[in-house]
Order: structure tokens, then C-alpha cells, then sequence
């Protein structure tokens, strides 16, 4: 068979509306988010936030000002455009109606910025203070890659909160293709967290983490079941952990379930943990059992 006759007749049946993939495609014609302009918002908000260190350093606090009020602006003009964008992703909402609608969400998150930096600075001071490798801060907000998973889910949560669909969810997935580390925008952490290393870290939905908690590489605050409604659909309700406050969680334990782990806890490496312990536990493995083998029998 020719070369020409191949592609025709592949390009003939890709071409075809198959009912699994109208299944999938969202209702509205609108256009979908583009992530090239969700990664330039994350862009122009990490600029924003951390000045000195991702644009010209301006001493002069007008100089300054000015070069923050281009980024700002640049960033409302783009977040108006995947806002609207957004809402109308898989939904049957007007059209007409969207472009304010989405205009006046980017005033609410732009109106939220400065909470947005205050919370990045603890966590950069808490990465640096629970690092002794790191020389200073600089070093943290350049280098290490729980800042950028953190600048992604602290933004990501804001417009979750805003109830804004599909874009929390690229920003965290793209901070986790990136680092490794996967944080649920719906999930609500407090100031001063701090994650060491980083990789394979996941932390769900519906988990509340409080201030000054640290996790390490690996951990995973997870769901143990999930329930389902009467026609078996899986209901969305809480289901990842509690940490209280000035918890640290060491290397690839797993936290399941609703469970509450109580302020000033320690929870050792390779747990497996699935109920709540009070505040001030220390929770550890059983000793390791030092077995001999014969001719590499048991191996």
C-alpha cells in the first residue's frame, strides 16, 4: 500500500467522532486553558512575589513598585482570559455572562497576593532554619525544589478556593511533573511547612496540615477507603489526615484515613499509620530482626 494511501485512510478515521470521545470532550465550544499562559501566570506571580530574586533587583521602592505594577497588570490581563476559560471547561455556564464573572475572580485572587507572599516567605524561613546544608535563604528560593511546589499549590489553592475549575489542578500538576511532589489544591497547609527533599511526597484533597510542620521525602497523607453514594458514584468527602501543629514526619511513611495526628508529634520513617495518636507521640518501628541465612535460603 502507498505512503499517500496510509495516511488517508488513517487520517479518515481519526477524523471520526467516536462516541467515547464526545464522552470526553467538554460541552462548550469555548476555547480550553492553554498551559503555556498558566505556566507564564505562575510565571508573573513567582516574579511578583519573589522580586529581588526572579527580575532586576530595584532598591528604589518606586522603580520597584513600577516594575511590580506591569507584572501585576500583565498578570490580571491573563488571568481574566483562563479564568473565563476555566468556567466555561465542561460546563453549561453563559457565555455571556463568563467575562465578568472571570474579571472579577482575577481582581480576588490579585486582592489576595500579599497573603500569598506572606505564607511563601514562612515557608522559605522554615526550609532554611530546618536545613543546615541551606547557606541562606537565597539559596532556598533559587535551589530547592519545595519552593516551586509550594509557589504552584499556594497559588493553585487560592483559585480553588475561588472555586475556579481546572486550573488548580494544571498548576499542582505541573509543579509535581517538575519536582515529584504532588499537593492537592483543595488541601489546606498553614504557615512555616517545610518538606526536606521532597521527592514522592503526596499530600490528598481533604488533608489539614497545621504551622511549623515538616515532612520528609516520600510521605504520603493519603485516603485508607472511600465511600460511595447509592448508585455507586465515590462521594467527595473528608477522607486524608489531620496533622496538628509542629508535626514532622519522617522519610516514606504513610499517614491514611481521616485521622487526627496530635500537635508536637513525631512520626518515624516507614510507618504504615491508620489511627490517631495524641499530641506530643512519638511513634517508631519495631527493632529490626537481625536474621541469618544459609545459602541465600529465605532471600
Amino acid at each position: 500500500m502507498k505512503a499517500s494511501e496510509v495516511l488517508k485512510k488513517n487520517i479518515e478515521i481519526l477524523s471520526r467522532h467516536t462516541v467515547k470521545e464526545d464522552s470526553f470532550v467538554p460541552g462548550s465550544h469555548a476555547p480550553l486553558p492553554a498551559i503555556d499562559a498558566v505556566k507564564d501566570i505562575v510565571s508573573l506571580t513567582k516574579t511578583i512575589i519573589f522580586t529581588d530574586y526572579f527580575y532586576k533587583r530595584q532598591p528604589e521602592e518606586e522603580i520597584r513598585q513600577y516594575y511590580i505594577g506591569v507584572n501585576v497588570e500583565s498578570l490580571y490581563s491573563l488571568l481574566k482570559e483562563q479564568i473565563a476559560r476555566g468556567l466555561l471547561f465542561n460546563s453549561d455556564a453563559d457565555e455571556s455572562l463568563t467575562p465578568k464573572r472571570a474579571a472579577d475572580l482575577a481582581l480576588a485572587f490579585i486582592d489576595r497576593l500579599p497573603e500569598v507572599k506572606r505564607l511563601l516567605y514562612t515557608d522559605v524561613e522554615a526550609m532554611f532554619d530546618n536545613d543546615p546544608a541551606a547557606n541562606n535563604y537565597g539559596e532556598v528560593i533559587f535551589c530547592y525544589p519545595v519552593v516551586n511546589a509550594m509557589t504552584h499549590y499556594r497559588i493553585a489553592h487560592e483559585l480553588h478556593k475561588l472555586s475556579i475549575p481546572v486550573l488548580p489542578r494544571i498548576i499542582t500538576e505541573l509543579a509535581h511533573s517538575k519536582t515529584g511532589i504532588d499537593i492537592h489544591p483543595g488541601a489546606t497547609i498553614g504557615d512555616h511547612f517545610s518538606i526536606d527533599h521532597g521527592t514522592g511526597v503526596v499530600i490528598g484533597e481533604t488533608a489539614i496540615i497545621g504551622s511549623h510542620v515538616t515532612l520528609y521525602q516520600g510521605v504520603t497523607l493519603g485516603a485508607k477507603s472511600f465511600k460511595y453514594d447509592a448508585d455507586g458514584n465515590m462521594v467527595n468527602c473528608p477522607r486524608h489526615p489531620i496533622l496538628e501543629d509542629h508535626v514532622t514526619v519522617y522519610s516514606n511513611s504513610s499517614i491514611l484515613g481521616r485521622i487526627t495526628i496530635g500537635h508536637h508529634s513525631v512520626v518515624g520513617g516507614n510507618i504504615w499509620l491508620t489511627h490517631s495518636i495524641p499530641p506530643h507521640s512519638k511513634i517508631l518501628q519495631s527493632k529490626a530482626i537481625d536474621a541469618s541465612f544459609t545459602g541465600g535460603l529465605g532471600i
